[in-house]
């Protein structure tokens, strides 16, 4: 009997609950949560905080190399709000990691161990200043339109916190583009640097919005996160996006892009293109990708070194 009355009492708060995102409220940290609500979000913004640190090393390694005084300034920049978008993640996740007993620290452990993934697209090479502006235009660009879909996620910290990092984001994306236009519009060589860098990595730009179904990888969160409206676009949708906003931008400068059957059907009002490799996600998250350990053991460097900082601002036990 007591079971049963449990049971109703939780289904009774699962329906209030979906009334109250479905009327447009917003979720905090203290409300009651289905726990596969607190597991997807556990998981997005955990992955999201840290692929914002992981992602800020690629630009990291062209601080001492980028061209100019002022280019050092902007790239070191951006890599500072980057780092301060992942510290603001990895708080609202905390949060939501209470009940288990689990902190900041134990996010930092799963990275290690492998267990929390980063984005597909930090898992590559930045090897010309060219790799360096198009992160910033293209990279950045992707994750505008993919997190502006969440600005209104039932989630109440998530979307407070995503206000101001599109916000910071926007500014990346800028950024990334000023770069870009000053190598189309200088040497052969400099315009070079852009048409390598659109060949290299545009299959990741594709990958980086996800899979349309859990048919390509065996899994997808997508079904979960439209439901309980932490995001209103599947992955094709964000996809689609991009295409729409970026394919004719990067056409107008001059270059190719690394796919003949690119081409948007008037008919279906979307975009043909060639499927990438679906595979290379799993590789991916099996930390297996051109520089995933290179950052991984930097990471793991810079975390057993700051150590100490973090034991001396600990709350002392009197």
């Amino acid at each position: 009997m007591n079971i049963l009355l449990n049971e109703m009492a939780e289904q009774e708060k699962l329906k209030h609950f979906i009334a109250r995102i479905e009327a447009g409220e917003k979720i905090e940290a203290d409300d009651w949560m289905p726990e596969d609500y607190r597991g997807t979000l556990i998981k997005l913004i955990s992955m999201h905080g840290i692929s914002e640190i992981m992602g800020a090393l690629p630009e990291k390694e062209w601080v001492p190399k980028a061209p100019t005084l002022n280019r050092k300034l902007g790239i070191m920049a951006k890599v500072q709000d980057e780092m301060g978008h992942g510290q603001l993640l990895l708080r609202v996740v905390e949060d939501l990691l209470k009940p288990f007993g689990k902190k900041r620290d134990d996010l930092m452990q799963d990275l290690f161990n492998g267990d929390l993934k980063f984005h597909n697209v930090f898992h590559m090479e930045a090897k010309t200043w060219g790799d360096a502006g198009l992160i910033g235009w293209l990279v950045d660009g992707a994750a505008i339109i993919s997190q502006t879909n969440m600005l209104g996620a039932s989630y109440g910290p998530y979307s407070r916190a995503l206000h101001r990092i599109c916000a910071e984001e926007v500014f990346h994306a800028q950024h990334g583009e000023a770069i870009i236009m000053a190598l189309a519009e200088g040497t052969e060589e400099q315009r070079r640097l852009v048409q390598d860098s659109i060949d290299y990595w545009w299959e990741s730009l594709l990958l980086f919005f996800g899979p349309p179904s859990k048919n390509e990888v065996g899994s997808s969160k997508q079904d979960v996160t439209i439901r309980y409206r932490i995001r209103t676009s599947t992955n094709e949708e964000l996809r689609q996006a991009f295409f729409s906003k970026y394919v004719k931008r990067i056409l107008s400068l001059g270059y190719t892009i690394p796919d003949e059957t690119l081409r948007f059907d008037k008919e279906s009002k979307t975009w043909i293109y060639k499927q990438p490799d679906w595979s290379k996600l799993k590789v991916m998250a099996r930390n297996e990708g051109p520089r995933s350990q290179d950052r991984l053991n930097l990471r793991r460097i810079s975390y057993e070194n700051n150590k100490w900082v973090r034991e001396a601002l600990a709350p002392k036990v009197i």
